[in-house]
């Protein structure tokens, strides 16, 4: 079987329907049948950004309802659960104006999510219907041709947060709720899996992100060998006005990860550029920015009777203009 990894969506339904036609899937009236011996499986992040969130959606469930395809949570649903769920741990979570949500309704995550709201308006019976869908998308698949997360595939962390979630690796609320506390072993796994490796920043340094957000720490490429043996500008996975923020001889420190699997790892979550290609023997990335002008909605087909070597000539990208 070919099983067809597509990158993160962010709600582009255009490019997401011409990608699957060009892989040759046929929509039958009530979804996309793919080619005969071909599965789909999403790698998370559906939402945010685009302007057709729920278009993406129906296109995206409509086949995982048909079982032609499968799909693993990203960030950004994750996100949406959280940005849609009171913190019972809040003293003042029944007075209006100190409501605090297990993500905050800050001026940086508010627009982050804006164009999903604008689509599914907050507290709406739509919005309550997609929030359930989100819980039926697992954290991670294994099978026996491959590992398939969002952001990285450690393993020590998934067992970290095996015990909070169903017998199909999906969040409850009461998951939701634990991972979401700041400073738990829960969200730091939960951070691991959805959203990557990172390293601390020099003492005192704060970089800015590309939403405007201020942050301490860099996110690492975690598929490199010997991490806490480079330098930081070495071995991070952020923009070029990120990396210009930090040190060039500063160091990174205390990466605690190894891969620990034999079987290729697939992610997305990278915002990747240029021509795709393996990040290792091991790891590949299908998110090549689809949700900027300049990006692709990518595909890498796996061959499950022989996943590995893996090889550039699998990638496949939507490049209609």
């Amino acid at each position: 079987m070919i099983i067809d990894i597509i990158g993160d969506v962010h709600g582009y339904a255009d490019k997401l329907t011409g990608l699957l036609e060009q892989l040759g899937y046929v929509h039958n009236g009530e979804y996309y049948v793919p080619p005969e011996g071909h599965r789909a499986l999403f790698i998370g992040d559906l939402i945010d950004r685009g302007t057709q969130q729920l278009a993406t959606l129906e296109t995206v469930f409509a086949m995982l309802d048909a079982d032609v395809a499968d799909a693993v949570m990203g960030n950004h649903e994750y996100n949406a659960l959280a940005f849609a769920t009171l913190d019972p741990y809040n003293d003042n979570a029944n007075d209006d104006n100190a409501k605090r949500y297990l993500r905050s309704h800050n001026e940086v995550h508010t627009r982050q999510h804006k164009e999903f709201l604008a689509e599914v308006p907050f507290g709406s019976d739509l919005h309550d219907y997609w929030l359930q869908r989100f819980y039926e998308i697992p954290l991670w698949l294994e099978t026996d041709y491959g590992c398939f997360v969002h952001a990285c595939w450690d393993v020590d962390s998934m067992a970290v947060l095996k015990p909070l979630l169903t017998a199909d690796n999906c969040l409850t609320p009461d998951a939701l709720i634990k991972t979401s506390q700041k400073g738990s072993v829960y969200y730091e796994a939960l951070e691991r899996v959805l959203k990557g490796v990172e390293t601390a920043l020099p003492e005192g340094l704060v970089m800015v992100d590309k939403d405007g957000a201020e942050r301490t720490q860099v996110r690492v490429r975690w598929w490199l060998d010997e991490l806490n043996t480079r330098p930081i500008h070495e071995i991070a996975r952020a923009s070029a006005s990120g990396l210009a923020q930090i040190p060039v001889d500063a160091m990174a420190e205390n990466i605690d990860f190894a891969i620990k699997t034999h079987k290729p790892v697939f992610v997305g979550h990278y915002w990747l550029t240029g021509n795709p290609e393996p990040l290792s023997i091991q790891v590949i990335c299908t998110d090549y920015s689809a949700a900027v002008d300049s990006g692709y909605l990518t595909c890498y087909q796996l061959d499950t009777t022989q996943p590995l070597p893996l090889h550039a000539d699998n990638f496949v990208q939507y490049r209609h203009e």
